[in-house]
């Protein structure tokens, strides 16, 4: 059986008879309304049974007053038995006064008959009655006593077979349980329709929705449209909506990841080769003498370093993880001026940020924006060389960029790091007096290639500058922005995770 048959078979065993939601809905209604209808058996016998007694006892109270009406309070035998047999009893007694007196009278009994005092009975006596008369076992004969209505006394006293009483409420049962039988199907249709209607039909609907997203999700017909319910129902609908949105963004996204992963592939290999080359370049350049170049040539040298290891690293992994940091003790101070010179910033003192750029500034570097370190931030930092050098060239640039698009700047660009150390954490802070983040790319700044605001960027300098700080155990969140600039926080340990217990690196 192919997979897809297999599938089409579960379907069809969740959605028809006997193994879906509804049959089950349906079985468990009848089932509830069933108990319920034996619950309150019990008691409907023991009203049945007991009012069986009471009929019989009225029955031959009335025979008795007969009997006292007759004259000289005696009638014939043939007239006692009649009226015997038409109360349905065999003894008939009364008490009035404390003297009790016997008006009709059968046969004599071979056996005590069982007392049933309906004058004082508690309700366990009453509800286990009718079981005792149904128990299997020869008739009994029942002494009942009860209050008398159609005349004075203290009470009445019939002695009746209990076969009569047996069968009537043999048959009385019956149709009690014939009748829970109808009212439960009737009562569990009724509950079916309507929770199909109102549950399980949009059930049905959301099941297939998703089982049409699974297996087409780039179809529209696929995605669940909400009918706009104020209930679970309607919840769930949105959410599924929602989700399937979502989902349908991350395919795309992972789908444009592995194109470009591989267009990346192929260009890495190439610009390694290249990379190499300039290396051999600079190092016949470093034999020129020039102190021009001499001068020049360690940035050119770092730079390209960086370069073919990130080269390398994008050939060896084949995809977008950042292999784990090899912590470092670095100079913060060191590490910032560097970062800010590839960032095309102007260390502070140097040349006018008025002047127009120089040869070594022109195409990066943006005139007039200047890097400020405060006197805090000169302390020592343990993390990988070049994956801090990443992040701070990331946040570096995107200031600066976003200080350029000031219409009219009333102030040179400026950039500030401040560091702080609290609970066992360096926070080194990055403010710039740009124009500040829109509303709109708040929400998506650190996801690729949604927090990019210019329309040649592709929204993966910060994507990747949040990466790497989580890779150290840090962190990196904007912490404020406005008209007058964005602060971004980068948090790192003061002990990297990958550090070893004497703070070398850990790993092989």
């Amino acid at each position: 059986m192919t997979v897809g048959a297999k599938e089409r078979r579960q379907s069809w065993s969740f959605r028809g008879w006997p193994g879906g939601l509804s049959a089950r809905l349906l079985g468990l209604t009848a089932l509830f309304v069933m108990l319920a209808e034996l619950m309150i058996l019990a008691p409907s016998m023991a009203g049945f049974h007991e009012n069986w007694l009471i009929v019989r006892t009225r029955l031959a109270e009335e025979a008795s007053v007969a009997v006292e009406l007759a004259p000289a309070g005696a009638i014939p035998q043939r007239k006692t038995a009649q009226l015997l047999e038409g109360a349905g009893v065999v003894t008939v007694a009364v008490s009035s006064h404390g003297l009790r007196r016997l008006l009709l009278a059968g046969p004599r009994m071979e056996t005590a008959p069982t007392l049933i005092d309906l004058r004082h009975r508690n309700s366990f006596e009453r509800l286990t009655a009718p079981f005792e008369t149904l128990a299997p076992g020869p008739p009994r004969m029942l002494r009942v006593v009860a209050k008398p209505q159609f005349r004075d006394g203290d009470f009445v006293e019939i002695v009746a077979p209990e076969g009569p009483l047996r069968e009537d409420l043999t048959a009385y049962l019956g149709s009690i349980l014939l009748s829970s039988v109808f009212i439960s199907l009737v009562a569990g249709v009724l509950v079916y329709v309507s929770l199909n209607a109102v549950l399980v039909r949009p059930m049905r609907r959301i099941t297939g929705a998703m089982e049409r997203f699974r297996a087409r999700p780039d179809d529209p017909q696929a995605r669940l449209k909400p009918s706009g319910r104020n209930d679970e129902i309607g919840r769930a609908e949105v959410e599924l909506n929602q989700m399937q949105e979502d989902l349908l963004a991350a395919l795309h996204s992972r789908a444009r990841l592995a194109a470009l992963g591989e267009a990346v592939a192929k260009i890495n290999h190439d610009l390694r080769n290249m990379l190499t080359s300039a290396q051999f370049a600079s190092e016949r350049l470093a034999a020129s003498g020039d102190p021009n170049v001499t001068q020049a040539l360690p940035r050119l040298e770092r730079a390209l370093g960086r370069a073919v290891r990130l080269a390398e690293g994008v050939l060896a992994y084949g995809k977008s993880e950042e292999a784990a940091p090899v912590p470092r003790t670095l100079d913060l101070a060191t590490v910032l001026r560097d970062a800010g010179e590839d960032a095309g910033l102007l260390a502070e003192g140097e040349a006018d940020p008025a002047a127009p750029p120089t040869a070594s500034q022109a195409g990066d570097a943006g005139p007039g924006v200047i890097l400020e370190v405060a006197a805090t931030a000169h302390r020592a930092v343990r993390a990988d060389p070049d994956q801090l050098h990443r992040i701070f060239v990331n946040l570096f640039r995107n200031a600066r960029q976003a200080i350029e698009t000031r219409p009219a700047p009333a102030a040179p660009g400026l950039v500030r790091v401040t560091t702080e150390v609290a609970d066992g954490t360096l926070r080194i802070r990055i403010a710039d007096n740009g124009p500040g983040l829109p509303e709109r790319a708040r929400a998506r700044l650190f996801q690729a290639f949604s927090g990019s605001q210019r329309p040649d960027g592709t929204g993966l300098g910060l994507a990747i500058a949040h990466e790497l700080a989580a890779g150290h155990g840090g962190d990196l969140a904007l912490v404020s922005s406005d008209e007058t600039g964005a602060t971004f926080e980068l948090s790192l340990p003061l002990s990297p995770p990958h550090a070893g217990p004497d703070g070398s690196p850990g790993g092989a």
